[in-house]
């Protein structure tokens, strides 16, 4: 997935949580991690920067379908000076242009 800070500061951190779906709309698997930051030996995003990073989704059963739709969500994003961003003003998720 690509990440794009389009805020006026830089990203020092931010987590995200990816909820895989059947075609029905059930969850079939779901991982939470640090997409940007989270230890010291990784950079923040500045700004009009992007970055793009990977959901690994496991589970203990197979799939059942191959029909399956990633949804993204972030719980966290900090800001330069460990300010705290919005999430409901500040952060947008789009869907590429294929």
């Amino acid at each position: 997935m690509a990440l794009t800070n389009n805020l006026a500061e830089s990203v020092e951190s931010a987590r995200a949580i990816c909820f895989l779906l059947d075609d029905q709309g059930n969850m079939a698997g779901q991982s939470t991690k640090w997409v940007i930051g989270g230890t010291k030996d990784r950079l923040a995003l500045q700004p009009k920067s992007g970055t793009i990073f990977n959901f690994v989704i496991t589970s203990p059963q197979p799939f059942t379908t191959t029909n399956l739709t990633a949804q993204v969500s972030f719980s966290r994003v900090v800001l330069t000076g460990g300010k705290l961003a919005n999430l409901q003003q500040e952060v947008t998720i789009a869907t590429a242009i294929k």
